[in-house]
């Protein structure tokens, strides 16, 4: 991708302790993932009223429980999971369904789905006791495009004003109406910054993924400037490719409202803390970091398309999903490399060339969120 200025003399990569440290790894969980929106999944794990996920989110278990039935606007609530009574853990099942409420198994404690006290065994009688004291303990949750965000924090932005411009940016997708065809989870020996770094520049194609750069050049497109929230760019489609996948042709349909432009083109977007977006003319393919410690992170890769190519007779997301698996693995092995020298003693900061300023800028970024050290 282009770049939009020289960088100074001082453009230099970040200090080992950034990728290391535990209390630095710690103050960018409460920084980033108490205090931000965070994607937890898509409304399409949520089939009808009742439907619920559970996160684990910065140390906290997070149950996501759909409140719409099935055709009306989607609509959820989150809530920490566990019960008002004496703290016992409600749920154990990463997914299930909520028959109408959800009941603590241990004294029977149950609530409805917007989380109010509904029935408390054998509290009748005590002193000041009123069910409307002990409703859930409920956690901000919304919705865009069919991505399911919740935010730890009580107050704060909305994920409208986190989201900044970007739902007119990603409007043309319609994204709320894709549903999964595929997905892989990979489990990855590096630190979860490493990851975005790595999905915000391709100077590495050539080397690292050359089926990708015969489909993509590494330097066509643009990136724009870092938001307080996101940063992204898109890349161009080489002659003759259709799409990103293992021979560059599209078995599908374009995505319905695409502009001729935007079926010729991939938009690769970061959305601070953990939703890695790219947007393709047939598919849109999605990343969620789930970091699990300063040198591990969880990523879950998905792939999205319209419901009515997947109607299809013989649709298949094969072709995307061998490619990206390919890539993504290719992309993971020198992310946990990097990790590796990062973490030598031998290790000192590398200066960044003028190509990399979108990473010089995301650093700038992670260090002024820590206070400017």
């Amino acid at each position: 991708m282009a770049s939009r200025a020289p960088l100074p003399p001082t453009a230099f990569t970040l200090p080992a302790k950034y990728y290391t440290d535990p209390l630095l790894y710690e103050r960018e969980v409460d920084m980033f993932f108490r205090q931000m929106w965070v994607c937890v999944g898509r409304m399409g794990e949520l089939e009808d009223r009742g439907s619920f996920f559970a996160r684990h989110i910065a140390g906290d278990s997070i149950l996501i429980v759909r409140t719409s039935a099935r055709g009306e606007p989607d609509s959820v609530r989150a809530f920490h999971n566990l019960c008002r009574h004496r703290g016992t853990q409600l749920c154990r099942d990463e997914l299930g369904q909520f028959k109408g409420s959800i009941q603590c198994e241990y004294h029977a404690w149950t609530y409805d789905l917007e989380g109010r006290l509904v029935g408390a065994p054998h509290m009748d009688g005590s002193a000041g006791f009123r069910r409307e004291d002990f409703p859930l303990l409920s956690v901000r949750a919304d919705v865009w495009e069919g991505f399911v965000y919740v935010c730890l924090a009580d107050a704060g932005p909305t994920l409208q004003e986190q989201l900044a411009d970007l739902p007119e940016k990603f409007k043309p997708w319609r994204m709320g109406e894709l549903r999964r065809g595929d997905g892989i989870t990979y489990d990855i020996a590096t630190n979860w910054k490493l990851i975005i770094q790595n999905f915000s520049e391709c100077l590495h194609c050539p080397n690292l993924h050359p089926a990708l750069n015969k489909l993509s050049h590494y330097m066509s497109g643009e990136n724009e400037p870092l938001r307080p929230t996101y940063m992204g760019g898109r890349m161009d489609l080489n002659d003759g490719v259709t799409t990103m996948s293992m021979d560059g042709t599209c078995p599908r349909q374009f995505l319905p409202g695409l502009s001729p432009q935007d079926q010729r083109r991939v938009y690769y977007y970061a959305l601070f803390p953990n939703l890695l977006i790219s947007a393709h003319p047939d598919y849109v393919m999605a990343h969620t970091l789930w970091p699990l410690g300063p040198d591990r992170t969880r990523l879950v890769c998905e792939w999205h398309f319209h419901p009515s190519e997947m109607a299809r007779p013989g649709f298949t997301a094969d072709d995307v999903r061998e490619f990206w698996d390919m890539t993504n693995q290719q992309d993971w092995r020198v992310c946990e490399m990097a990790q590796a020298g990062i973490s030598s003693r031998a290790y000192r900061p590398g200066r960044y060339s003028d190509r990399e300023d979108l990473l010089h800028a995301f650093d700038r970024f992670i260090v002024e969120a820590h206070g400017g050290e």
